[in-house]
């Protein structure tokens, strides 16, 4: 088979991955919290084990593939909703969660109080403070830049934040939450909070669309590029190798 046409079958693949990724982005421009996802793009012989071949070999066979995609930590913006409730993060950490499977991280800081009595994310997962769940009863609440909540002027707990070190594989597991491999997190030491804010996506929906754009048509020329492969096969099969053996 022409090595052509595997790197054809390779890019539109990968650029067909990316769309998601690209088109999940812009579905979350307002999504409080939302870090975007970037492509990563890795060379096949890169990634095959053991691979043994020419130079020519390679240069011929080597294309690039989809190799995932990684989280974009830039900073989103802050906005002030006046709500005592929401929390933004300044700096690198992220809040932790007890999810029903385990712990999750997640910088969407627009909380609840529970049935329960607990500070809870907008899917009802409790906030871990540094002493376990956080239980809030009555109010006025305010939560000092460090993460301290005090109620009605008593201290009812301290929010806990984590940094996780660079270069760490941080994986979204949906809801804004991201998961990371265990005990890589350490407490923040870069980090505040700031009461009454949420912090925007840090999707530019401007950029998005460009690069949306940009990938649809890279994979058009790719599946017409399998169409002329197609095509040609096809050809070669109907009229040169009757030929071979008249």
């Amino acid at each position: 088979m022409d090595s052509g046409f595997y790197a054809a079958c390779a890019a539109l693949m990968a650029r067909s991955q990316a769309l998601d990724l690209v088109a999940n982005n812009l579905a979350n421009t307002s999504t409080p919290g939302y870090r975007a996802q970037q492509n990563i793009f890795r060379s096949f012989l890169a990634t095959a084990s053991g691979h043994q071949g020419s130079s020519l070999n390679q240069a011929v066979n080597d294309f690039g593939i989809s190799g995932g995609s990684q989280m974009d930590l830039t900073q989103g913006n802050l906005e002030h909703t006046g709500n005592d409730l929401d929390f933004a993060v300044q700096g690198p950490a992220f809040f932790e969660v007890k999810t029903a499977t385990g712990l999750a991280f997640t910088r969407n800081g627009n909380f609840q109080v529970s049935a329960k009595g607990q500070l809870t994310t907008a899917q009802g997962d409790p906030v871990m403070g540094e002493q376990g769940p956080i239980r809030i009863v009555g109010g006025p609440v305010s939560v000092s830049a460090d993460g301290t909540i005090s109620v009605s002027g008593a201290v009812a707990g301290k929010i806990k934040l984590v940094e996780f070190p660079p270069g760490t594989a941080l994986e979204s597991i949906g809801k804004t939450y991201y998961s990371a491999p265990a005990k890589s997190e350490a407490p923040a030491k870069q980090s505040t909070i700031a009461q009454g804010s949420l912090e925007s996506s840090n999707v530019n929906p401007v950029a998005g669309a460009v690069e949306l754009v940009a990938v649809q048509r890279y994979a058009e020329m790719m599946q017409r590029a399998l169409g002329m492969f197609h095509s040609e096969f096809n050809r070669i099969a109907t009229e040169d190798l009757p030929k071979v053996n008249p």
